[in-house]
């Protein structure tokens, strides 16, 4: 690989996708001492369109149209549900609900999961899973009495087949597993993995939070059954943007939300006495949907869309490429390794270098202009985003992060402990 930045500027003049970049704010800067922004997979770019898409809400539906706006946005969570479903998830109309958090999604699914295989008494998940699936299963087993069995993964390859393998049996009930790792950015074989929990007669429950809008994920083709993501990372909908949850359409009607909100319901005004939930996705619904962040994340959606998940995948395996070989070129020497499976295939597009002294260089490049972010225990995680973020982008972030280990500037870094998001 020619890592010149010559190179870098002609892989950004072939780029099929170049023209998305300037459809997103804060990306008109070509300055040399520029802010170059690899915390794409952590919190999207702003889209330009955003604003307006908002103030139509807000200024049209709301202000002028008041309660008789409703007319419209009670379907918003199945109309984006299908958006979503057919130009990013791989999913088929009417099997995606867009709303609530990640987390909340991740309870619901979870609890209905287990009830649907009763006489189950374990539910699976990873050690190295994002806290707040970990957290989520420990707190179902605890409640209803079932065991936490954990998934033996490697920190930076995240699980084998033979692993998985080993913790299956007739007593699981739900496995939990990330597509993609949030710490290493280790992509899962969904559709493998699916088909060995479904030999098992247990169900498979799958965090798209790293992957959706990034990497492939074809839930229909992989028969995957449930599903949980957020919409702020890749698809761009801004902090605090409603999440979205997947339910193969032939388990829908096996499965009851343990939350029984009124949006939940099969006659939703009819303000009956008893709780009836809707034949369709819109059972897993619970309360208000959040208007002013879909109209928000149907932008970012569209944009990703628009571009095509395969066009997406392919740059964003290309720059994990060009970070990797200029990580080995430039990096080593200093300490720095490699913390993500080599293999871009194996990858999604975040990739993660470990360093004694993480915190203190991720704190330095910041100050530095370069935004990754840190992931304990000595990670730092490089997210460039492929809708926006140019080649050349990537090889100027690895051009300072080499300057700022040969200069020793990160030394005058205190050690310490980050937040996770």
């Amino acid at each position: 690989m020619d890592l010149t930045r010559d190179a870098a500027l002609a892989l950004d003049a072939a780029d099929p996708l170049a023209g998305f970049r300037g459809r997103f704010a804060g990306t008109d800067d070509d300055s040399a001492d520029r802010v170059l922004y690899l915390d794409g997979n952590s919190l999207g770019r702003m889209p330009l369109e955003t604003p307006a898409a908002l103030r139509r809400v807000v200024e049209q539906e709301w202000a002028s149209g008041l309660v008789g706006s409703w007319s419209s946005w009670i379907g918003e969570a199945t109309r984006l549900g299908d958006q979503l479903a057919s130009g990013v998830l791989g999913a088929a109309p009417g099997e995606v609900l867009v709303g609530d958090s990640t987390t909340v999604n991740l309870y619901k699914l979870l609890v209905a999961g287990a009830e649907a295989r009763p006489g189950r008494d374990v539910l699976v998940c990873t050690a190295d899973d994002f806290p707040t699936d970990r957290y989520v299963v420990a707190g179902v087993a605890r409640a209803r009495g079932m065991t936490v069995r954990e998934l033996p993964a490697h920190i930076d390859e995240g699980p084998d087949p033979a692993g998985i393998a080993a913790v299956l049996d007739d007593r699981v009930a739900v496995v939990v597993l990330s597509h993609v790792a949030y710490r290493s950015g280790a992509l899962a074989d969904l559709a493998g993995i699916t088909r060995q929990v479904h030999d098992v007669g247990a169900l498979v429950l799958w965090d798209l939070s790293h992957s959706v809008g990034s990497v492939p994920v074809g839930l229909a083709a992989a028969d995957a059954d449930l599903a949980v993501g957020c919409g702020y990372k890749y698809l761009n909908g801004g902090p605090g943007a409603p999440a979205f949850l997947y339910v193969r359409r032939d388990l829908q009607e096996q499965l009851r939300s343990p939350i029984q909100g009124w949006f939940g319901q099969r006659d939703q005004f009819a303000m009956g006495p008893e709780y009836d939930p809707s034949p369709g996705i819109e059972r897993f619904g619970a309360g208000t949907p959040p208007v002013l962040g879909m109209a928000a994340l149907e932008v970012g959606a569209r944009l990703v869309a628009e571009a095509g998940i395969d066009r997406l995948a392919a740059k964003g395996r290309a720059m994990g490429e060009l970070v990797v070989a200029l990580a080995d070129a430039w990096l080593a020497r200093h300490g720095v390794a490699l913390a993500s499976p080599r293999d871009a295939g194996r990858r999604g597009s975040h990739v993660t270098m470990t360093h004694p002294q993480a915190w203190q260089l991720t704190q330095a490049l910041i100050d530095r202009g370069v935004v990754p972010d840190f992931r304990t225990p000595d990670r730092v995680r490089l997210g460039p985003a492929p809708l926006y973020t140019r080649f050349v982008d990537v090889w100027d972030a690895m051009d300072r992060f080499r300057r700022l280990l040969e200069g020793g500037g990160h030394e005058a870094y205190p050690a310490q402990r980050a937040r996770v998001t």
